[in-house]
């Protein structure tokens, strides 16, 4: 199975997402090379780097009122993630390795819409990731957070929408 490669693609301008998103590349690349017991220890450790990401992403989100569905998007990820490892756990790799195919298409699409949207909103609006502080609050009757659209839904690698 192919490595993730970080490309420029991905890359945003912000700082701690792109960072964030070359450790989910990381992440990504230890797992896939993983087989054995090793599978389910890698497994582990990208659900919880995907846990941290998400939930840096998720504050960032309310602090600054951005649309739920892109929150939303991050729960079907990880209650697709948990449930495959559930499965793995009992013997099904194939699927284990399925969910491996899918995630670099599902991570390039989110990066190029909902993560570019975020990124741009929290640049347009002067959001400090470390301090919480909003420096250009959005003025009235301008382009704000609501604009951001949200993706189709993530398919699980068994068929079944998440």
């Amino acid at each position: 199975m192919a490595a993730m490669e970080w490309t420029d693609k991905l890359a945003l301008g912000l700082g701690p997402m792109d960072g964030t998103h070359q450790e989910f590349v990381d992440a990504y690349n230890r797992l896939v090379v993983a087989s054995g017991e090793a599978l389910l220890i890698e497994m582990d450790a990208f659900i919880a780097h995907t846990v941290d990401h998400f939930d840096q992403e998720n504050r960032w989100m309310e602090l600054i009122g951005f649309p739920g569905c892109h929150r939303a998007e991050h729960d079907r990820v990880l209650a697709v993630c948990r449930d495959v490892r559930k499965r793995m756990e009992r013997g099904d790799a194939a699927l284990g390795r399925q969910l491996l195919q899918e995630l670099p298409i599902w991570f390039d699409n989110h990066v190029a819409t909902m993560d570019s949207a975020l990124a741009a909103y929290i640049d347009a609006i002067g959001f400090d990731t470390e301090t919480g502080e909003i420096r250009k609050p959005p003025q009235e009757g301008s382009e704000d957070s609501s604009s951001a659209c949200c993706t189709p839904p993530v398919r699980s690698p068994d068929s079944e929408t998440v």
